[in-house]
């Protein structure tokens, strides 16, 4: 951004209300789908495991146009293009309300998830160029507490509108917020237009990006559907995924203008520290969209209860986000994250303790607990990634983690939920063995059930049931202790980095790459 005046008094606070509308409304709608699932793929006739595809559609599209996002500036100037990138997520979530198909709505997401992509970083730069310097760090809390509340709404809200409305109002909800956002933009920011000029864009590089994610993602979805390399589509995709990476990368190490700057992976810092953070993401996601599928599937939760056991994850993040954002130019960062994934795993550890008796008290508790990781998770590692980069790389470095960011956290739901599908089936399989028809304590339990009034088919289906819940629940409880194990093993990855060297405006640095 140019050196301009800040603003001041009602056109500061309008101004700020309405980034932070837009901010709101995007991280809100990567949350609010969560808990709806399940309704949505009922409704539109596939599996719960399918409708997952909605999520992790809108994710891959995200992180493709995150990195375009300086070249559109340059290209747009940066209110045109954040004002349009708001207009045209209102027009793709409206789309998303009328899709009648799984196919049509994860087609609509991929565009929402595109349009999507500029919004996150041009509000975070719009809103500093709103700020006297000194208060930068001002800003960027009230920036980061409008994205930790969204997480703890968007459930709230996703929940009660599936069970109260219906679920294509989750996206309708975004047209009054997304209109009104866009217009006090406009009206407040025109004049505060940043300087355009036309520059190349790597159209092979963005080819290949867009090819190998792709290729990449939809093997990972359609792999436990199609029987993995069983199958001839999950072998090309594969190939396709692989052949196109490395097409990737030697391309993007050898261009002058690349749409992606991989040479930032020689340095220790953005390396450690980017992948460290991207795989405690895509371990992080991948959990916080199993447990709502668990809770409604197999726990007899309706969207709004799973919702209520999801949203205090927002209340100590909302309490502790300013502290460390003050803190993390004085305190360690590689400490601070540390001590985030060691909490990460402690929860993870306790859900894995889960069990179909498990009451929503216990199931609330370590949800709590994971608002202070998160608070110290995504701030600390940032800084470390950002550490020690002149100013004109930094937002190709942010731009950078955050593509390898958001991929992760839409690969890691793929991944969670296949795992999931794999390990029931093996617990189910376990259970099963040793039950006989017709003998010992399957054949009491059958005659129990017929008692009570049902025929022999439906006493079996409900045994069937019964075992699908344990399958399923012990299944859940796998990938939770799994993932506890690897939050702790990536603490060795932080301690890899160097401790960035403490400076004052250290941490409003950090937030502003954190999200």
């Amino acid at each position: 951004m140019p050196a301009i005046a800040p603003l001041k008094g009602a056109p500061l606070v309008l101004g700020t209300l309405a980034l932070s509308l837009a901010t709101f409304m995007n991280v809100l709608d990567s949350s609010i789908a969560n808990v709806a699932i399940p309704a949505i793929s009922g409704d539109v006739g596939v599996s719960p495991s399918q409708g997952t595809w909605v999520i992790t559609s809108f994710g891959v599209a995200n992180a493709i146009s995150v990195p375009l996002t300086g070249w559109l500036t340059q290209r747009f100037g940066a209110v045109r293009l954040f004002t349009m990138s708001v207009l045209l997520f209102v027009l793709t979530s409206w789309l998303c309300g009328f899709a009648h198909s799984l196919e049509m709505l994860v087609f609509f997401r991929v565009l929402q998830g595109l349009v999507a992509g500029p919004m996150i970083p041009l509000s975070q730069t719009l809103l500093l160029a709103s700020y006297p310097p000194a208060m930068a760090g001002v800003a960027l809390s009230l920036w980061g507490v409008t994205t930790l509340v969204a997480p703890v709404v968007g459930p709230l809200l996703g929940g009660w509108i599936t069970d109260n409305i219906s679920w294509p109002w989750i996206f309708y909800i975004n047209v009054p917020v997304g209109l009104l956002s866009a217009v006090m933009t406009w009206s407040l920011y025109r004049s505060r237009e940043t300087p355009t000029r036309k520059l190349p864009i790597d159209t092979v590089g963005l080819s290949l990006l867009v090819l190998w994610v792709a290729a990449l993602q939809l093997m990972l979805d359609k792999g436990k559907e199609l029987d993995w390399f069983a199958s001839n589509e999950i072998i090309a995709f594969a190939v396709i995924a692989v052949v196109a990476f490395a097409v990737f990368v030697v391309w993007e190490l050898t261009d002058a203008h690349p749409v992606v700057d991989l040479r930032l992976f020689k340095r220790r810092n953005f390396a450690a520290g980017s992948i460290s953070l991207s795989i405690a993401y895509g371990l992080f996601f991948g959990n916080v969209v199993l447990l709502p599928l668990w809770l409604q599937q197999w726990m007899g939760y309706t969207s709004t209860s799973a919702g209520l056991a999801l949203a205090p994850v927002g209340i100590l993040a909302i309490v502790l986000t300013p502290i460390v954002g003050r803190k993390v130019a004085v305190w360690d960062p590689r400490k601070m994250a540390t001590a985030a994934f060691m909490v990460f795993a402690l929860v993870l550890w306790m859900r894995s303790k889960f069990t179909v008796e498990t009451d929503f008290g216990h199931i609330l508790i370590p949800t709590l607990i994971q608002g202070g990781a998160m608070a110290f998770f995504f701030i600390p590692l940032t800084t470390i990634t950002l550490s020690g980069l002149t100013p004109d790389r930094i937002p190709a470095a942010a731009g950078l983690s955050n593509f390898v960011r958001i991929t992760a956290g839409a690969m890691g739901t793929s991944i969670a939920t296949t795992l999931w599908e794999n390990r029931a089936s093996m617990h189910h399989a376990h259970l099963t063995e040793l039950l006989v028809q017709g003998q010992g304590t399957f054949a009491i339990t059958v005659k129990q059930l017929q008692a009570a009034g049902m025929s022999a088919e439906q006493a079996y289906a409900q045994i069937n049931r019964l075992i699908d819940q344990q399958a399923f629940t012990r299944a859940a409880d796998d990938i939770f202790l799994a993932s506890s194990f690897l939050f702790l093993s990536l603490i060795v990855l932080i301690w890899f980095t160097k401790r960035p060297v403490p400076q004052a405006g250290g941490g409003a640095d950090a937030a502003a790459g954190a999200h």
